[in-house]
């Protein structure tokens, strides 16, 4: 797949762009603060619904447009070209009288939920910060498997969404309970819908993050140049199949982590153990008045050789992990999808020795396009540069490149 025209209007620092793309490398070049990663932002957008970089989507509307408009809005557009059909991906953000952001979606110009939008577009974003994915906090990896799997498994999203609401209401009762002390048969509706959509986030992201293991050991072997194994394992907040918990301040052995073959895990069983856990947790859950088991409280860990690069990483181990994770999050939607995804580089080349910059210029064959952003040429080979369509990026402004 591949995006063939975008168009922003009062998008950062975009107040009007109209933009033919065409399949294969498109290389970006502009100095800092130009809005090199607004574009790749905005495409990111058309994706996922949603902000990359904040989660108060206001900020991303053009502040002259908010301050001198009469009737302020945010618009992108994107077309994809996608297995033979063409998409039409619209989103408009208008601001509302009380300060809020009302986000209208429309798909070949119907309006749609978020849900129905969300991978009609698929993108993966490469950003210099990834390495806060092994380095940074749960919720970050969190959000991550969210945005990637909502992008493939339209199940999910819906079960995420559900999820969420139903965790809302679910410490609000909580909260409620710890002041008053009766009322506790109403945890029993709560404790069944939070297990039967988290029982379909746990599933899925057991099979997807052993899909992403198993991708990701063959990246990180190309990029590193030698024979450490890099295994990535799920942790969640309490496991289903009740196996020893893991010590992951000491080095370990890979069959402590994951059997190369795991046993699927049905969600039935899922949600009948989520169910047992609550239980044994109620009387911790009303004193703190939080749900303190569940997907929202799960997390990766990323282990080279047994040793957790989270905790113990060198700098050059932690960002090959982070480079192999996002390179199998594409390989993971070319499977699922039939369809490479649209790739999203922000002067990530900057930021690599030669073997690994030549092991992403690989991994790039055969993609159909990528979007790679820099703020000099030379990070590019002569014959790379020869074969992609070159744009100069200044002020919010895109034109050809032109040479000399």
């Amino acid at each position: 797949m591949f995006l063939t025209r975008l168009v922003l209007i009062n998008f950062r620092n975009y107040t009007h762009l109209e933009l033919e793309l065409p399949p294969g490398p498109i290389v970006l070049r502009g100095d800092n603060a130009q809005g090199k990663t607004n574009l790749l932002e905005a495409v990111f957008f058309l994706a996922t619904t949603r902000a990359t970089f904040t989660r108060a989507e206001r900020q991303v509307m053009n502040w002259r447009a908010l301050q001198e408009e009469p009737f302020p809005y945010t618009r992108l557009e994107g077309r994809v070209q996608r297995g033979g059909r063409t998409l039409q991906v619209d989103i408009t953000l208008l601001p509302t009288e009380n300060g809020q952001i009302h986000k209208e979606l429309r798909l070949n110009g119907v309006k749609k939920r978020a849900l129905d939008v969300v991978g009609q577009l698929n993108a993966v974003l490469f950003l210099p910060e990834d390495i806060a994915l092994v380095t940074g906090a749960p919720a970050l990896r969190r959000r991550y498997l969210d945005i990637t799997l909502c992008q493939i498994k339209p199940a999910y999203c819906r079960a995420l969404a559900l999820y969420n609401q139903v965790l809302l209401q679910r410490n609000a009762l909580l909260r409620q309970l710890a002041e008053r002390r009766r009322g506790e048969d109403q945890l029993v509706y709560w404790d069944h819908q939070l297990a039967e959509h988290g029982a379909v986030l746990i599933t899925t992201r057991y099979e997807a993050i052993h899909q992403l293991d198993q991708l990701a050991r063959q990246r990180y072997r190309m990029l590193s140049g030698d024979d450490e194994r890099l295994c990535i394992c799920y942790a969640p907040s309490f496991d289903p199949e009740n196996r020893p918990a893991v010590d992951y301040q000491r080095p370990l052995h890979l069959e402590e982590l994951w059997p190369e073959q795991p046993t699927p895990l049905a969600v039935s069983e899922v949600a009948q153990a989520f169910r047992q856990r609550l239980e044994r947790t109620r009387r911790e859950e009303i004193a703190r008045g939080i749900t303190v088991v569940g997907p929202h409280r799960d997390d990766m860990h990323f282990l080279v050789d047994g040793v957790d690069m989270t905790l113990y990483g060198s700098r050059g181990q932690q960002r090959s992990t982070a480079l192999a994770l996002k390179l199998a999050e594409m390989d993971l939607m070319t499977r699922a999808t039939g369809e490479t995804p649209v790739l999203l580089l922000d002067d990530v080349m900057s930021e690599l020795d030669a073997r690994r910059r030549r092991h992403v210029m690989d991994a790039m064959q055969g993609v159909q396009q990528f979007i790679i952003t820099t703020t000099d040429w030379n990070d590019f080979t002569p014959q790379f540069l020869a074969r992609a369509h070159r744009l100069q990026v200044v002020a919010g402004r895109i034109t050809p490149f032109e040479a000399g």
